[in-house]
């Protein structure tokens, strides 16, 4: 099992991409957009290994629930995709892309009285969109589009079919279907004031900021011409010329509506990086936090974790023996994503107490490295038995320190290279820096 998440975590989508820069991709559309989706399926000809497949928001065009089992469960799912036209019909030096509609039903049972999710069976279709003049029986009649069925796939697992969809979707606060607010959705608002008042400042500086010449007393019939090397001379007394400027607070109106929403966006972009007090708060002050103790970006991570983490557990599901995903629990497979933005790493202080807790037995090292790699002490592409090989092939120092008791007591433990018992026995634990 381990060896199959370490193959996918070192390529999740059969096209090079790591996990970790498959979350990043994730992350940076729910961020944008609040959404997207991921498809894990099984590779049957070459590799047989499984392997996940991202969906943006716009390419999730349907979807839907059902009760199934005492439980809500996805029952189809419509994904938009680009396809190839096959090489014997393409052209190779242009090569043509066909729209398609990937469909993930969850077909429910013919003869079966009972909606057991065992009995349910996971279908896969492919539709394909017709150019125009086709004409096919069992293309859609809507008028704007037709489609046709190009191909059917029942995936099987240990010789029977997958009892859910296996699609999971990733959104800022859940991983369910419903459609969450964007993160950015206030400063987007925020912004499109903003642009609409620098649209009018602009079109006010366009008619005022420019002078403009008038006079009063001329002849009407005089041709007069604006430079240096010209002059107005008027014969009639009381004759005066000038120019019209832009005198007033008309404009200065614009200048700080718009001061506003620029401090406001950075306010807005501020608080997605704002870091929450640790002391003592007075019950006003907790009510106003009453969206929790993380920001943002720490609940889009947070997020994101679980719903990689029921990425990986499909993974691990393909690979295993479990009637369900969700019968393997987070002691078998967990991800978690960075939560700590700051920019100060682990301080003396908390290095030595954390190897004096785990010297006393209060933690393992495999919590130990993992709060290190968290405090930015371990490189965050450093796994645990890696840092421990390091930790083993090193050179001892030149000189070792000796500890020295006071009389009667028994000297501190050297720190150990290796943990006790087998370090393979540990349940795999994805983090993304």
């Amino acid at each position: 099992m381990a060896d199959a998440l370490n193959e996918f975590v070192e390529d999740a989508d059969m096209l090079g991409t790591s996990l970790s820069a498959f979350s990043k991709k994730l992350v940076t559309e729910i961020i944008n957009v609040g959404r997207a989706g991921t498809l894990v399926d099984w590779n049957e000809e070459a590799e047989q290994r499984a392997y996940a497949v991202a969906y943006t928001a716009e390419d999730i065009i349907n979807w839907h629930t059902e009760r199934v089992n005492g439980r809500n469960v996805l029952t189809l799912v419509v994904l938009k995709e680009i396809s190839q036209k096959p090489t014997d019909d393409a052209d190779p030096f242009e090569p043509e892309e066909i729209e398609q509609l990937r469909v993930l039903k969850l077909v429910p049972p013919l003869t079966s009285s009972d909606n057991q999710t065992a009995d349910w069976s996971y279908e896969v279709e492919i539709w394909q969109f017709l150019a125009d003049g086709q004409n096919i029986s069992g293309a859609s009649k809507r008028g704007k589009k037709k489609w046709k069925l190009v191909d059917t796939v029942i995936p099987l697992r240990l010789g029977k079919p997958l009892p859910l969809i296996p699609f999971v979707f990733h959104g800022p606060r859940h991983s369910l279907p419903e459609v969450d607010k964007i993160p950015l959705a206030d400063i987007i608002a925020v912004n499109l004031d903003h642009y609409r008042l620098n649209a009018d400042y602009k079109h006010g500086m366009h008619y005022t900021a420019l002078p403009t010449a008038w006079v009063s007393g001329f002849d009407k019939n005089s041709s007069l011409r604006i430079g240096s090397s010209t002059a107005w001379v008027a014969e009639a007394p009381g004759a005066t010329a000038g120019y019209l400027e832009f005198h007033g607070q008309g404009l200065s109106t614009f200048e700080r509506a718009m001061d506003r929403d620029e401090q406001l966006m950075a306010v807005l972009g501020t608080r997605m990086l704002e870091s929450q007090k640790r002391v003592g708060e007075t019950a006003a002050a907790l009510e106003l936090r009453q969206s929790g103790e993380n920001s943002i970006l720490n609940t889009v991570s947070l997020s994101v974790s679980a719903s990689l983490t029921q990425v990986l557990r499909w993974v691990f599901w393909w690979n295993s023996t479990e009637p369900i995903p969700d019968a393997i629990g987070p002691d078998l497979v967990l991800a978690s994503l960075n939560t700590d933005f700051s920019v100060t790493g682990m301080s003396p202080l908390e290095i030595t107490a954390l190897v004096a807790a785990w010297q006393a037995g209060a933690i393992s090292q495999a919590t130990m490295l993992d709060l290190f790699r968290a405090g930015e002490v371990i490189a965050p592409g450093r796994t645990n038995d890696e840092e421990i090989k390091l930790l083993a092939t090193q050179k001892p120092p030149a000189t070792t320190p000796v500890a020295v008791s006071p009389a009667g007591q028994t000297p501190a433990p050297a720190m150990p290279t290796t943990p006790p018992g087998d370090v393979n026995a540990t349940p795999v634990t994805v983090t993304v820096k």
